[in-house]
C-alpha cells in the first residue's frame, strides 16, 4: 500500500451551528447512497481513504474549506447520517474525537451483534492503526480523533487526525483495508500535513531490521536493551529516491481567494448548469422550481460523486456550491443548500425504485463540465464571491457568524458586524473538532 498524497492543514478551534450540522449529515447520508447505487460501497471506503477528495468533501458540504476542523465534522456528520438504517448500505461509523474514539469497542460489538462482522478483527485494526500512527511514526503530532468506517463484508477505511498545539497545525492519517499486507511495512493510504523534518517511522520498509531488533531486544530483557544502548548505532543507509506524490498545500488564510480556486474549472461547472439547467435540467427532474444556481451547485456535487482524484487539488473551488460555515467565500445559501439536498434525496429514492433518470442527469452535469472547461468563459473569481453575498440577502441563518471579508475584494472597506454571542454559535455534541467532546484548540 502506498500513500496517496499529502496536505498542510492549519489548526482550527469552533463549533458547527445546528443550521448546518443538521444539513450536513443529510447530506453526507445522500452523498454515500448516490456513490453506493453508481460505484458500490468499497468506493465510499476508497473516495475517505483519499486526502484531497475528503477535503473536497467537507467543502461542497458547507464546512470551512481548507481548516483540520473538516475531519471531524465530515466524520461526525457521517455518523450521524449513516447511523439511521446504517444496515440498509451495509456501511458504519464508529469512533470519533476523544472519548467517542474509545467506544470503538463497544460500538463495534453492537454491530457485530447486529449483522454479524467480525468485530474482533476489525477492532485489532482499529488498535492497531492507532498504535501505529502514535507511536511507530512520531511526527510530532499527538493524535486526538480516529475513526473507523467498515461494510458488513468486514472491508474498511480509518481516517484518524493528530495535532501540534506549537506549530498551530494538524495532519490527518488515512488508511484502506483493501490491498493491505502489513499494518507496520507502509501500511498508509496517505498522510495529510505538513513536513517536519526528519522523524522516527519505524513502518518504513528500510526499517524492518530495526523493528525485528525492536522485538529481539525485547524477548531477551531489559539488561540486553541497556547494553545495547551503550553501544554505538551503525549510520543509516542513504535515503533512496522517491516518486514525487500529490501534495495539498493549504494556506493559513481563512477566506478564499482566486488563486485557490483553477477558474478554468469553476466556468466548466458554471457552464455546465447554465447549459442544462434553464432549458430541460429541471423537468429532466421533475422538480419545478429548481433553478440556475440550485443546478449550479448540483453541478458541484455531481463533481464530488464522480470526479477522478486529478480533479480535487484545489478543495476551495467546492466552497462555491453551497458556500462556508464562517461565510468564505460567501454565507451558506439555505434554500440552495436545501433545494439541493431535495433533488438529491429525490433522485436516490428514485433509482432505488428503479428509475435511474434523475441520478443519471446529474451525472451528465459532471460530463458536461469536463468537456467545457476548455473552452468556457465567465465571471472573475471576486465577481462570482459578490453576487454569492448579494444572493444571500435576508436568507442567513439567525446564529450565522459575522461576515469577513477577502483581501481579494473591494467590499473588505466595509465594516463587519459583531459577532453573536459564542452560545448561539454552538450546537451541544457536534463541534468542528468531533461529536460529543468539549473543543480543543485544535482543528
Amino acid at each position: 500500500m502506498a500513500r496517496t498524497g499529502s496536505a498542510d492543514l492549519p489548526l482550527h478551534s469552533g463549533r458547527v451551528p445546528d443550521w448546518l450540522a443538521e444539513r450536513m449529515a443529510r447530506m453526507s447520508r445522500v452523498l454515500v447512497e448516490a456513490l453506493v447505487l453508481h460505484y458500490g460501497r468499497h468506493e465510499v471506503l476508497r473516495r475517505l481513504a483519499h486526502p484531497f477528495w475528503f477535503q473536497s468533501l467537507g467543502a461542497v458540504m458547507g464546512m470551512d474549506w481548507h481548516s483540520s476542523g473538516v475531519t471531524t465534522t465530515v466524520l461526525g456528520a457521517l455518523k450521524r447520517g449513516l447511523t439511521p438504517g446504517g444496515r440498509q448500505l451495509g456501511l458504519y461509523v464508529v469512533g470519533g474525537k476523544g472519548v467517542q474514539a474509545r467506544r470503538v469497542p463497544d460500538e463495534l460489538s453492537i454491530i457485530g451483534d447486529r449483522v454479524g462482522i467480525d468485530a474482533p478483527t476489525l477492532l485489532r485494526a482499529s488498535r492497531l492503526t492507532a498504535r501505529v500512527d502514535s507511536a511507530a511514526v512520531q511526527d510530532g503530532f499527538e493524535l486526538y480523533s480516529h475513526s473507523l468506517i467498515l461494510a458488513d463484508d468486514n472491508a474498511w477505511a480509518v481516517v484518524q487526525q493528530g495535532m501540534n498545539p506549537e506549530a498551530r497545525q494538524a495532519r490527518r492519517y488515512h488508511w484502506l483495508s483493501e490491498g493491505l499486507s502489513s499494518f507496520v511495512e507502509e501500511p498508509h493510504a496517505a498522510i495529510d500535513g505538513p513536513s517536519q523534518g526528519v522523524i522516527v517511522n519505524l513502518t518504513d520498509k528500510r526499517a524492518s531490521r530495526t523493528r525485528a531488533a525492536l522485538v529481539e531486544l525485547v524477548s531477551q530483557g531489559p539488561d540486553v536493551v541497556t547494553g545495547a544502548l551503550r553501544q554505538r548505532l551503525p549510520q543509516p543507509a542513504p535515503r533512496p529516491v522517491t516518486p514525487v506524490l500529490p501534495h495539498l498545500q493549504l494556506p493559513v488564510h481563512e477566506e478564499v481567494t482566486h488563486e485557490d480556486v483553477v477558474l478554468r474549472r469553476l466556468h466548466g461547472t458554471l457552464a455546465a448548469a447554465a447549459e442544462q439547467g434553464p432549458r430541460d435540467f429541471a423537468e429532466l427532474l421533475l422538480t419545478p422550481g429548481v433553478g440556475p444556481r440550485t443546478v449550479a451547485a448540483l453541478a458541484s456535487v455531481a463533481e464530488v460523486l464522480h470526479g477522478t482524484p486529478s480533479r480535487f487539488t484545489d478543495p476551495a473551488r467546492f466552497s462555491l456550491a453551497q458556500g462556508g460555515k464562517d461565510r468564505h467565500p460567501f454565507p451558506v445559501r439555505l434554500d440552495i443548500y436545501d433545494e439541493t439536498l431535495r433533488v438529491m434525496r429525490a433522485a436516490v429514492d428514485a433509482a432505488r425504485l428503479g428509475n435511474d433518470e434523475r441520478l443519471q442527469a446529474i451525472r451528465e452535469l459532471d460530463r458536461q463540465a469536463r468537456r467545457l472547461e476548455a473552452v468556457a468563459t465567465g465571471p472573475s473569481f471576486d465577481e462570482l464571491v459578490q453576487a454569492g453575498w448579494a444572493d444571500a440577502g435576508e436568507l442567513l441563518p439567525t446564529d450565522a457568524p459575522p461576515r469577513r471579508f477577502s483581501r481579494s475584494s473591494s467590499a473588505h472597506r466595509a465594516r463587519a458586524p459583531r459577532s453573536p454571542p459564542r452560545s448561539q454559535l454552538e450546537l451541544p455534541g457536534l463541534s468542528e473538532e468531533g461529536a460529543g467532546e468539549p473543543s480543543a484548540p485544535s482543528g
